[in-house]
């Protein structure tokens, strides 16, 4: 059972997610939020394993609220919603340190899906939008100052483990990244693990970010 906390200033959108998550027998609501504020405070008090976050809202904003629960470093894991394909706060959610996003136009299906994966420690961005989010991520991200060598968290990795966090940063999925390696796809989760823990990323998301910070990979690399 995968518990999730609302968190949408629109009550019928609320009502909307919880008649869906409540229809299939693995997720349960256990809560709402109308605002920032009080997702903060039911994250903490719930401890859902998931937290659907609106980014648009009065008061105190998603993203505010998914850096203040990201930085509890509690169980629970932020999933955003938000209606704007290209919506710059998207950007700032995910240094937030949200697990990933998804269009609230998405099918019930992909967001049942996302949610069972951000509640099993992956991460999820809408499918048709990957590529074009790292590209415009990247392009606001400022050249590494000083060159990624300098990072002892990079020292870390083994020459395979860098190759992995590479085509992780080029948003490369656990097949793509077996058959250029050709590796079972087994072993390139356990090489991913590895990568994630080396350099403090909490899922892929947190590894990408790291990966383009630190100049490793950047719009159309290959």
């Amino acid at each position: 059972m995968t518990t999730v906390l609302v968190v949408d200033d629109q009550p019928l959108q609320r009502f909307g997610f919880r008649m869906l998550l409540d229809s299939v027998p693995e997720t349960e609501v256990v809560g709402e939020a109308a605002h920032g504020a009080e997702a903060v405070r039911k994250a903490a008090e719930l401890r859902p394993d998931v937290v659907l976050m609106d980014v648009r809202m009065p008061g105190m904003d998603g993203i505010e609220a998914t850096r203040r629960i990201a930085a509890a470093g509690d169980r629970s894991r932020v999933l955003v919603l938000t209606t704007f394909d290209l919506d710059e706060y998207v950007h700032a959610a995910l240094r937030a340190g949200a697990s990933g996003f998804l269009l609230k136009d998405a099918r019930p299906e992909e967001l049942l899906a996302g949610i069972r994966a951000v509640a099993a420690g992956d991460a999820v961005i809408a499918p048709a939008l990957t590529r074009r989010l790292l590209h415009e991520f990247a392009r606001l991200v400022p050249p590494p100052d000083g060159g990624p060598a300098k990072d002892p968290r990079l020292k870390a990795l083994t020459e395979r483990e860098r190759e992995i966090l590479v085509a992780i940063g080029k948003g490369w999925t656990n097949g793509e990244i077996a058959a250029r390696f050709v590796l079972s796809e087994s072993t390139v989760k356990t090489h991913v693990g590895r990568v994630l823990s080396k350099i403090g990323a909490r899922d892929r998301i947190q590894a990408v970010i790291f990966a383009y910070d630190h100049g490793l990979a950047r719009p159309h690399a290959e």
